[in-house]
């Protein structure tokens, strides 16, 4: 069933304990601050006005008139005098028959409800929009967080190379393919700054306000599988529910009344129209009417040449239609096609996530190793190097997996036309400021051993 997605907003918000709600909070400010959401209200106010502008053409319309002369006649000696007249009344005129009206209304009823199906796919957009930049910035913090782990795992194995080569224990060109990494770490890590404070510029955008911190996932989050599992049953609720679709489906229908009324103009007209005046005369002859005067009548048109401008309007109109035709079958082309891709790229985040979970552990105990073995001798600064950099890459890459996972998730439910407020309400539930961020999973291996900690 479709409905406004921001009825019953407020309830929803209100329900929740005002410490939990750094996600919703962030929602509920971008609902007041985006202007591209005031935007698709202020179109769908507009067409919902315009639908009653159609309409006011099929109803009655009265109008009140009033008229004053000065007559100055001159017929000659016998027949020269002037007189004042003054003519006042109201006049009514109702459409009996006017095709290209009604379907001109018909067409105007599918706009509204397209504007309608608009400004959900924008508040839908608003709620991703929304979700995307705050786990973004979420990414970004780890992105930085690592790559400030890397740099200072790197400088320490470059101070140490330089130790060992003042002693004559090491090669100068050990210490060389330190620093190189060292630098290269420090790049890294300055680059991971900027497009942290692009993300927030980003967030920023929507809302209005630089927040400084933001709750992350809890480390017991669950990778949930979308119910259900099947990608036809998501393409079928899709094909029936996504707004984009219902958009494109009403301006067909418009599309088509609008080919109904260019035929309409071949057809004939038939107008009722009623009026009372009164007309008042001074000096004039008895033979001049002066008292109250009430008429009721009918007006019929036919229409029978008109330039060949009715003809060219039914062709152009009927190439409209196909136009909005062929614009429906692409979108819905496209929103089968995004849906089961999304569907499909929500189970690889899933599978990629444990396997990074595993991967993390295999790197730190493969880099400890390393590290062990560089102490002895058997493995060279180069190694450790590339240890402590394939570490923190998978660190990084699990936490990123993660943020995939939620903002896939989203796309899922909206190119199904299902997302909503309550969404972000539930995945806002699975944050916590004191939620383990990527430095604590690499400074705490029994973390991911154990995710429930």
């Amino acid at each position: 069933m479709k409905k406004r997605l921001l009825s019953g907003l407020i309830g929803l918000l209100t329900a929740q304990p005002a410490l939990s709600l750094n996600l919703v909070e962030t929602y509920e400010k971008a609902l007041s601050y985006d202007s591209g959401i005031a935007a698709a209200r202020a179109s769908y106010e507009a067409q919902q006005a315009a639908s009653d502008v159609s309409q006011s053409y099929l109803l009655p319309q009265i109008s009140a008139y009033g008229e004053g002369n000065m007559v100055d006649l001159d017929g000659g000696p016998t027949a020269d005098y002037s007189y004042r007249e003054l003519t006042y009344g109201i006049q009514l005129t109702q459409p009996v028959f006017r095709a290209g009206n009604w379907f001109r209304y018909d067409a105007s009823q599918f706009q509204t409800e397209s504007a309608r199906a608009d400004y959900n796919l924008a508040q839908q957009q608003l709620i991703l929009d929304v979700a995307t930049a705050y786990f973004d910035v979420l990414r970004a913090q780890d992105t930085v967080t690592t790559a400030r782990a890397t740099e200072a795992a790197i400088q320490r194995q470059y101070e140490q190379a330089q130790e060992r080569f003042d002693v004559g224990l090491i090669a100068i060109t050990e210490v060389y393919e330190a620093r190189a990494s060292y630098d290269d770490s420090k790049s890294q890590r300055i680059a991971a700054e900027n497009q942290l404070n692009i993300a927030r510029e980003q967030l920023a955008r929507l809302t209005g306000e630089y927040p400084e911190e933001l709750e992350n996932l809890r480390q017991n989050f669950p990778l949930s599988h979308p119910e259900p599992m099947d990608p036809a049953a998501w393409e079928a609720t899709a094909l029936e529910q996504n707004w984009s679709i219902q958009s494109t489906l009403h301006l067909l229908d418009a599309s088509e009344s609008l080919l109904k009324e260019a035929k309409a103009g071949h057809y004939p007209t038939l107008d009722l129209s009623a009026s009372y005046s009164d007309t008042s005369i001074a000096n004039g002859t008895t033979s001049q009417f002066d008292g109250t005067q009430g008429s009721v009548g009918l007006t019929l048109s036919v229409p029978i040449y008109a330039g060949g401008g009715i003809q060219a309007g039914v062709r152009q109109q009927r190439s409209q239609v196909t136009v909005a035709e062929q614009s429906l079958n692409t979108v819905r082309r496209d929103v089968r096609v995004n849906t089961r891709s999304l569907y499909l790229t929500i189970n690889n985040n899933i599978e990629t996530a444990s396997a990074l979970e595993r991967t993390i552990i295999s790197r730190r105990s493969a880099l400890d190793a390393t590290r062990a073995g560089y102490d002895v001798g058997t493995r060279n600064i180069v190694e450790v190097l590339d240890a402590e950099r394939a570490y923190y890459v998978a660190l990084r890459d699990y936490a990123n997996a993660r943020y995939d996972y939620v903002n896939n998730s989203l796309q899922l439910k909206q190119a199904a036309g299902t997302l909503s407020p309550r969404d972000l309400i539930e995945l806002n539930n699975w944050l916590s400021a004191t939620a383990p961020g990527i430095e604590a999973l690499a400074n705490d291996q029994e973390t991911l051993e154990d995710p429930s900690r």
